[in-house]
């Protein structure tokens, strides 16, 4: 695996989605029950993104959180990337946007989500992957 390794490979996928008509409350559950730190609102076309984060911040606010509509805390519009966009293009966006998570989309529709955890893995397991091949080859005789 390289940097040009498609985001298909390191995403999470199936992505965990809900409605509009979802609640803060509900959401907060749903976060919880799914071990996953984001949900992605709209299941056919991605209407927008809630965060632990958002939750934690309308718990502050001291919303009542079984009547604040999850519309009221997300984000929107959501930057994305496509299934064969690499972990490269993935860190890239994340960082001129200045989010965390990438939901992956195909065709509009949502597939997986990448997060900065996911390059964070990645990204090293990489280096040293690539530093012992490249130790091995020195070894072995094969360097240039």
């Amino acid at each position: 695996m390289t940097d040009e390794t498609p985001v298909s490979e390191i995403m999470t996928s199936p992505v965990v989605t809900v409605t509009q008509d979802t609640v803060v409350a509900e959401a907060a559950d749903i976060l919880a029950e799914e071990h996953v730190g984001s949900l992605v609102i709209g299941e056919d076309i991605i209407e927008g993104i809630v965060t632990e984060t958002d939750i934690v911040r309308a718990v502050g606010e001291r919303s009542d959180l079984s009547a604040t509509s999850i519309t009221e805390i997300m984000s929107d519009p959501v930057v994305t990337i496509r299934p064969h966009e690499t972990v490269r293009t993935a860190g890239e966006r994340m960082g001129h946007n200045g989010v965390k998570k990438l939901p992956v989309t195909e065709g509009g529709e949502p597939v997986g989500i990448v997060t900065t955890t996911d390059l964070a893995h990645f990204f090293p397991r990489n280096r040293i992957r690539m530093a012992s091949r490249t130790e091995r080859d020195v070894r072995e005789g094969e360097f240039e």
